[in-house]
């Protein structure tokens, strides 16, 4: 069976990183660890307007070495923390830059097998330096979901707590898995 490449996207605080962890376990396959939160941990400070490309580059070079080590490696699925496209809304909702979304909505319908969105349903909490609050999250939310809606790009709601929401993703790949091709 071809490895299942899986974006896991969603607001700050909604358990992104924590889910593709799970699902990596569950599956035997490997994550991608999200390039925005790598680079906020080594700079101490949330990306500028000019920086947003450069962390949408880093995020596919790892997808694709990931593709690659799991293709050698056999494993059956890949989960990607985020995706470019949350990288484009984010400059869209933070700069008024809509210039990286035409080819994150591109890359992410020929990328994905699967996209599991994070439902908002977690409570938020502070990290210092990335995190804008429960309101903004409601906005990002409601962006990201405007946005799979207007580029029709399938995707799943994945809600609850702990083993719930690992229940919630596990049904969606599921019906991917049993779908007709």
């Amino acid at each position: 069976m071809p490895t299942q490449r899986v974006a896991v996207i969603g607001a700050e605080c909604t358990g992104k990183t924590w889910l593709c962890s799970a699902l990596a376990d569950q599956y035997c396959g490997l994550w991608v660890l999200e390039t925005l939160r790598e680079f906020v941990d080594r700079t101490g400070r949330a990306p500028q307007q000019h920086e947003q490309h450069v962390l949408i580059r880093e995020q596919i070079a790892r997808e694709d070495f990931a593709l690659s080590r799991a293709m050698a490696g056999d494993h059956g699925l890949v989960a990607f923390d985020s995706a470019p496209l949350v990288t484009a809304l984010y400059s869209q909702l933070y700069f008024a830059d809509d210039s990286l979304l035409a080819a994150a909505v591109a890359h992410h319908g020929a990328r994905y097998d699967a996209t599991l969105l994070m439902a908002i349903d977690l409570p938020w909490e502070p990290d210092g330096l990335q995190r804008d609050g429960p309101a903004q999250r409601e906005r990002f939310h409601a962006l990201l979901l405007a946005c799979l809606s207007e580029h029709h790009i399938p995707h799943t709601l994945v809600e609850g707590v702990g083993a719930a929401r690992l229940a919630s993703a596990q049904h969606a790949l599921d019906r991917l898995h049993s779908a007709p091709r």
